[in-house]
């Protein structure tokens, strides 16, 4: 390997230092760098090219089920916020406030945006009137600022993140239930369909669901370091914010009534969870699906078959360009071969063709795997279905693995030593009896700094909310009390 070819190496192991390892992939990838003010990044076209193929997806299957797009002020009156007393309690030690306009002093504090449920739902309550005006579902993509004192992680915890969140009201509880199950289908769809990263759904326990909601249901995903990450939320919030906000419509018996609201938001956590599944040693890893570039070309030719090799590597790509592959055509004459094979493995290319004399003269193509570095030959004539089958079965490869990840890193147990002990050796989710009681969850929390990241439910999908199905043991994995409910305890980013 060459001196150049070093200089893009990952120097850190994933497997022994996995943060400084994820950290370097991030810059070295060039998808963010760290912004002079700690706790935010500066996301760079590679990384926001992924972004947008999140929201490009999710997009248009809000769309087709009936959303529409809005955009509101990002700052919130703090008079505003104060409506609702949980939002305010459970955002308050995040806020950030602007209290200065230029030289003039604000006569009221403005938040900016942690989340917008204060700033929307009272023009939801301007814009419905009549049952005819419901359901009203909006979305708006968008950043909030939330003032953690985390350590920054890009894309995993900043203070300023990207995201989408949907506000929606409906003229019942059941319709409103119908909407959480169909975002959080999406979300679920986003991670397996688009991400290759296979997702529980479930629930947060009563104490750690979204402020003022009644119900929050999660999808989460496992990362091979064995912490899990909270993928997507949905809420059902009843009546709290349509009552504080006065969300009120007439009936088909012309009676008045109270609207049902629900929330649910993607953050761009989402790529990190991409990045943290996928990728490896030699950088970053993408699915053919959100990769910016699918497909690169790396012609390699000496003087006297430059003309022949590029001849040929520029048909290939013009065909697979017209049949709709993102595909670049590395033709540079500074750099040679091994160079261009590092840089695109460190970019995460899935798909790599070389191309030589004697791939010419043999009329072929080789191909080359990014995840695992596979290689094999495929004829010229049949290029665009063979690759179109090579970037499905590179597709189908990183799934199974995040797959069998997830499987193989589900285990129970059933007292307190168990769960941190299966948790500090093996990581991954620790299935357990629980009683309820919010003091079990801080008991291990305390000791192993897991905690209870999900509920499992069953009957879900309908008009109602999802059972938490009865665990086998009736007593409570921590504290031995009697025990009706599951949880999922585990690290989480």
């Amino acid at each position: 390997m060459s001196d150049e070819s070093q200089e893009l190496g990952i120097t850190e192991s994933k497997s022994h230092k996995p943060g400084e390892w994820y950290a370097e992939v991030v810059q070295k990838a060039g998808l963010a760098d760290y912004a002079p003010m700690g706790g935010f990044i500066v996301t760079k076209p590679r990384g926001y090219a992924l972004w947008e193929s999140i929201q490009d997806a999710l997009d248009g299957w809000f769309k087709d089920t009936g959303v529409d797009n809005v955009y509101f002020p990002m700052f919130i009156p703090e008079s505003f916020l104060e409506r609702e007393k949980d939002i305010v309690e459970g955002f308050d030690p995040e806020v950030a406030w602007v209290t200065q306009g230029g030289h003039e002093e604000l006569e009221e504090r403005l938040a900016v945006r942690p989340t917008s449920e204060s700033i929307i739902t009272p023009f939801m309550a301007d814009w419905v009137r009549s049952h005819r005006d419901l359901p009203l579902r909006l979305n708006q993509w968008c950043s909030v600022v939330r003032w953690e004192a985390t350590e920054t992680k890009p894309f995993f915890r900043t203070k300023e993140f990207m995201w989408q969140e949907g506000h929606t009201a409906h003229a019942s509880s059941e319709d409103a239930w119908k909407e959480v199950w169909t975002r959080l289908g999406q979300y679920e769809r986003v991670y397996e369909d688009v991400l290759a990263i296979p997702v529980l759904r479930g629930k947060k326990p009563e104490h750690d669901k979204f402020p003022g909601a009644d119900t929050t249901t999660t999808v989460e995903a496992l990362m091979p370091d064995g912490k899990s990450v909270q993928g997507g939320t949905s809420h059902h919030l009843g009546q709290s914010f349509a009552e504080a906000f006065d969300i009120t419509f007439v009936d088909e018996d012309e009676e008045e009534r109270t609207a049902y609201t629900t929330s649910w938001g993607l953050s761009w956590r989402a790529l990190g969870a991409l990045v943290m599944t996928h990728s490896d040693d030699q950088g970053l890893v993408l699915p053919p699906t959100i990769a910016p570039t699918q497909v690169v070309i790396v012609p390699i030719w000496q003087e006297d078959t430059k003309d022949d090799v590029l001849e040929y590597s520029e048909n290939i790509a013009d065909e697979l360009e017209e049949a709709g592959f993102r595909v670049e055509l590395d033709d540079r004459d500074e750099r040679n071969p091994g160079f261009k094979f590092n840089e695109h493995e460190l970019n995460g290319v899935p798909l790599r063709l070389e191309i030589g004399p004697n791939e010419v003269e043999d009329e072929e193509v080789t191909l080359v795997h990014r995840p695992d570095n596979e290689q094999s030959v495929g004829d010229r004539d049949e290029i665009v279905d063979t690759v179109d089958a090579h970037l499905e079965e590179i597709y189908d490869k990183l799934y199974e693995t995040a797959e069998e990840n997830l499987e193989e890193n589900i285990r129970e147990a059933h007292s307190p030593e168990e769960i941190m002990g299966t948790i500090g050796k093996h990581g991954g989710y620790v299935k357990t009896p629980w009683c309820g009681d919010e003091a079990c969850e801080e008991a291990i929390k305390e000791k192993v700094a897991a905690e209870i990241v999900m509920q499992p439910l069953e009957d879900e999908g309908g008009e109602t909310a999802g059972e938490v199905p009865e665990p086998e043991e009736d007593e409570c994995g921590v504290c031995g009390e009697p025990a009706d409910e599951i949880a999922y305890f585990a690290k989480s980013y």
